[in-house]
This record gives structure tokens, C-alpha cells and sequence, in this order.
């Protein structure tokens, strides 16, 4: 997991990474057209070769742990082959996931490139960093929910380099040790809390992708009420369990700036969600087919204005991104190609073994049903089970929201919410390997200790939450 906002290494690029970046923008170009129904469906086929390629080429330069996703890729799809009657629909779905995944990944990674390079996307993060603690959590949550639609996991490393720079210069031991953790608290849970409801994430795209009936559209407002819950609950917490210190804290300056350098990032935002909810409009198209054009073509005119900074000119930015920048994160995308991969063609084998089992999950209480991922998606997650992996592997065995006498929407929400929840306590998360990272402590340390009684009070408030949603809103 690349923490740097820097990507540009002294070297240039090699072939490997000239041909992973390529094809990496090869599989985004042919995810629009599909999307945008400008060819016909016999596409997919064409995302077979690409996505295959980039994988071997990924694999012969990740980590082995990576390597092992990989492999096990392979041997389910043997397994598919040989047990499932029908494999070639699943297993050409499978590839879709994968390619999918990567097409998203690659779309958002061109506006975090934009904005890595943009002065005041740093101005802003750094005026958020400093503000007096009375303000801070409220200011790093929901600054980190507006960063996050920007540069995805790159909002925690931006906003937790400048937040542990601005403790570093605290020269009370006992002050700058509670002044990191609750900063970098707080810059996590509000990177989460844009997980139930952002276009932009991962939760959103892939839920309600696999649950029908839904959109971003239908979920964003009960989605909003999710992130309001992680919001507040974590600013009562660290209100209400301030620590107390062994001396009076000395004066703090004021940050210096006003809430004006945070005009750049809202305007930039503003002119995101206004351009895709009118393109939907005009289109009908899904939310995430927009954003695979709209957010590289926004990305692409910032690039152009920060020409004006002395960046340079957008052909260059182009290659270094194409061929430097995505191939970087060659770990990250590896991870969640195969999560998607292994999750589809996981599901049809794993249905069998289930039933035979004799579980039924059509059986179960529906209300114990639904709030089963808010649970069960951090529980996985502690066995190091990345979140898209768990839900495209579950998500296919839950009843229909017909027989659990729920409006759809209550699912995607619920699944949206564990989504969040895991994001906040596996150590095997980028979010908590990130917080850990700048804290200095573990990942377990993070999720367990630092987020434990938050994530108890999580636990309970989102199930209520979902039950709500499902049985008295919806």
C-alpha cells in the first residue's frame, strides 16, 4: 500500500510498467464503452484477454501474499469449471468484476493525481490539520469525507502527514501523543464515513451493482443518515472521554488562513456531484458508468489549470500518470481485481455447500438477516477478508428483499454500514495499516484498541439504524 502522495520515481518507467498502465487504461476505456452502451455486449469478451494479462504481468511483481490471491483465483475458476454446470456466464462475469474494479480504481486514481499536485487541496488539509481542539475532530471527520471523494486512501495519507507533523511540533510529550491519536481518529473515521454514501467508493459501486433495484440515487439519503451516525457518535466520544491531563496545556496560536482555503476543494466537489446528477438525467445511465468519464475528464481540465503553478503540460502528466503513477500501485489493484474475481466465481460453488449444510438463510429471522452485515463484514475482516471479496461472496446467498419485507435500499445501506465498520477495525484494512503507520502502532492496535468502545457503540447504533430503515422508514 503506497502511502507517499509522490508516485515519480528517479528511474524511468520499465516495459512492465509501460504495458501494465496501458492496459490498466485499455480495460477503463473498454468499462466506458460497455457502460455508456456504446457497443454491443459481445465486449465483455474483448475484457478477457486485458484483464489476463495485466494479472500475470501484476504477479510477477507483487508481494507473494498478493501472488496467493492470484493462485487461488486460478484454482476457483478450475473448480468452477469442473463442478458448475453453466461456469461460462459466471466466469465471464467474473472477469467483468475484475475489470470493472480496476477501470473504477484506475478513473479515481486520475483525479488523486490532480489533486496531489494542486497547492491548495495541501493549504486546506494543512488549515484543517491546525485548527484548536474544541473544533479539530468535527473539522479532520468532515474535511476527511470531502478529501476522500479527491484522492480515495490518499486522503489519510495526506491529511495524516500534515496532522502528525503539526503534533510533532507540540513539545509536550503527554499533549502530542493524545494530540496524534485523536487526530488520526478522527481523520479515519471520516475517510469511513464517506463509504455508505460517496459515488465514488468502492461500498456504493459494487452494492448496488449486486442487490437489484438499487441505485445511488435511491440509497444516497438513508446512506447520509449512516454517515451522520459515524460522524456524531465519534465526536461524542471524543468529547465526552477527553483525556485530562497532568498540567494545563500552554495558549495555542490560531491556524493561520480562514475557512476560505477550503473554497477550492467545496467548488471542485460541487462541480462533480452537479455534473453527474445532471448527466444522469439527461442519460439514465448508472451513477458509476458517469463517473468512469466524467471524473478522468474533470481530472484531466484541473491538470490543465495547475499548468498555471509550473506542473508540467497535460502530455507529460499524462504519461508519468499512465505509465509511473497506476503501475505504483500494482499491490492495491492486484488485491482487489482478485477480491471481485474470487467473490464471483466463489459464490456458485459456496451456494451448494451451504444448502448442504443445511443452512438456510431464506429461513432465518429477516430482521436478523439484515443486520447480519453490519456484524458480519468487520467480523470477516479480522481474519483478513477485504470487504469486496466478503460481499460479492455473501451477497448472492441473502434472500430477496421481497421475502425479507424490506425495500432494497435497507440492504445496500446495511451492507454499506459493515462495509464501513471493517474499514474501522481489521488491521488488514489500508485505513487502519495507514492510522497505524503515522501513529506508530499497529494495525490490531488501531482497530482494536484505539476504535474498540467505537466500534461497540457502532455495533449497536447501525443495527438500530438499519432495523429502522428496513421495517419503519423504507
Amino acid at each position: 500500500m503506497p502511502i507517499s502522495l509522490s508516485k515519480t520515481p528517479a528511474s524511468p518507467p520499465s516495459l512492465t510498467d509501460r504495458l501494465i498502465g496501458a492496459l490498466l487504461i485499455l480495460i477503463t476505456c473498454l468499462l466506458i464503452l460497455k457502460e455508456w452502451h456504446l457497443v454491443s455486449s459481445g465486449l465483455d469478451y474483448a475484457l478477457v484477454p486485458a484483464v489476463t494479462l495485466v494479472v500475470a504481468l501484476l504477479a510477477t511483481q507483487v508481494a507473494p501474499g498478493r501472488r496467493f490471491f492470484v493462485g487461488l483465483a486460478i484454482a476457483l475458476s478450475l473448480a468452477l469449471v469442473w463442478r458448475v454446470e453453466g461456469w461460462q456466464p459466471v466466469l465471464l462475469n467474473a472477469f467483468h468484476s475484475a475489470g470493472f474494479i480496476a477501470a473504477f480504481f484506475a478513473a479515481l486514481a486520475t483525479l488523486r493525481s490532480a489533486a496531489q499536485q494542486a497547492s491548495s487541496i495541501r493549504a486546506a488539509g494543512n488549515f484543517l490539520a491546525l485548527q484548536p481542539p474544541g473544533r479539530r475532530y468535527l473539522a479532520l471527520t468532515l474535511g476527511g469525507q470531502a478529501f476522500a471523494l479527491l484522492l480515495n486512501y490518499g486522503a489519510i495519507a495526506l491529511l495524516g502527514s500534515l496532522a502528525t507533523a503539526a503534533a510533532a511540533d507540540e513539545p509536550d510529550e503527554e499533549i502530542r501523543t493524545h494530540r496524534t491519536r485523536r487526530m488520526l481518529l478522527a481523520i479515519q473515521r471520516g475517510f469511513v464515513a464517506s463509504l455508505p454514501w460517496s459515488p465514488m467508493s468502492f461500498s456504493i459501486a459494487i452494492t448496488t451493482a449486486l442487490i437489484p433495484g438499487t441505485s445511488w440515487g435511491s440509497v444516497v439519503l438513508p446512506a447520509i443518515g449512516t454517515s451522520a451516525l459515524i460522524t456524531l457518535t465519534g465526536w461524542a466520544l471524543d468529547t465526552i472521554f477527553k483525556p485530562k491531563l497532568s498540567h494545563p496545556p500552554a495558549p495555542r496560536a490560531a491556524p493561520e488562513g480562514s475557512w476560505a482555503l477550503m473554497a477550492p476543494l467545496l467548488i471542485l466537489l460541487g462541480l462533480l456531484v452537479v455534473s453527474v446528477l445532471i448527466l444522469q438525467s439527461l442519460t439514465g445511465l448508472r451513477i458509476i458508468a458517469l463517473v468512469l468519464l466524467v471524473v478522468p475528464c474533470m481530472a484531466a481540465a484541473w491538470a490543465l489549470l495547475q499548468k498555471r503553478e509550473g506542473n508540467p503540460p497535460l502530455r507529460e502528466r499524462a504519461r508519468t500518470f499512465a505509465f509511473t503513477e497506476l503501475p505504483a500501485y500494482r499491490g492495491e489493484v492486484t488485491l482487489l481485481m482478485m477480491a471481485g474475481f474470487i467473490g464471483t466465481v466463489g459464490a456458485p460453488l459456496l451456494a451448494p455447500l451451504v444448502k448442504a449444510s443445511g443452512f438456510h438463510p431464506e429461513d432465518l429471522p429477516p430482521a436478523l438477516v439484515l443486520v447480519s452485515f453490519v456484524w458480519i463484514i468487520p467480523l470477516l475482516g479480522q481474519l483478513g477478508m477485504n470487504p469486496i471479496l466478503a460481499v460479492t461472496l455473501i451477497a448472492p446467498l441473502v434472500p430477496a428483499a421481497s421475502e425479507l419485507g424490506v425495500a432494497p435500499e435497507a440492504i445496500v445501506v446495511s451492507i454499506t454500514a459493515g462495509w464501513a465498520l471493517g474499514g474501522i477495525s481489521s488491521p488488514f484494512t489500508a485505513t487502519t495499516l495507514l492510522v497505524g503507520s503515522f501513529g506508530n502502532v499497529s494495525a490490531r492496535h488501531v482497530g482494536l484498541r484505539w476504535n474498540g468502545s467505537y466500534m461497540i457503540c457502532m455495533l449497536l447504533l447501525l443495527s438500530a439504524w438499519v432495523l429502522a430503515l428496513g421495517y419503519l422508514i423504507l
